[in-house]
């Protein structure tokens, strides 16, 4: 039987390949948050706007803690007239 030789193997370099940078993300361009509805601020006029009744109201109540606090010693229209002096003062 005829015995062939075995070339010798060479070693080659190993090949390099280029990989692809998998740690960079795509991100998408954000988005613009949605406006919210403007808040209404509250009037600054304390007065101007209220209706005859609410001035009623406010004149009475303020009425009424002056001559508590004068022991309800007096006229009660002393007290109402001191009162509207007070709330058209704040107008």
């Amino acid at each position: 039987m005829a015995t062939t030789k075995a070339s010798p193997k060479t070693k080659s370099a190993p090949k390099t390949v280029a990989k692809k940078n998998l740690s960079t993300k795509v991100v998408a361009p954000k988005k613009a948050a949605p406006k919210k509805a403007a808040v209404k601020k509250a009037s600054t006029k304390k007065t101007a706007d209220m209706s005859g009744f609410e001035r009623y109201k406010m004149i009475e109540v303020a009425a009424y803690y002056m001559a508590e606090k004068n022991g309800f010693a007096g006229n009660a229209a002393d007290y109402w007239i001191a009162a509207e002096v007070v709330i058209n003062k704040k107008r």
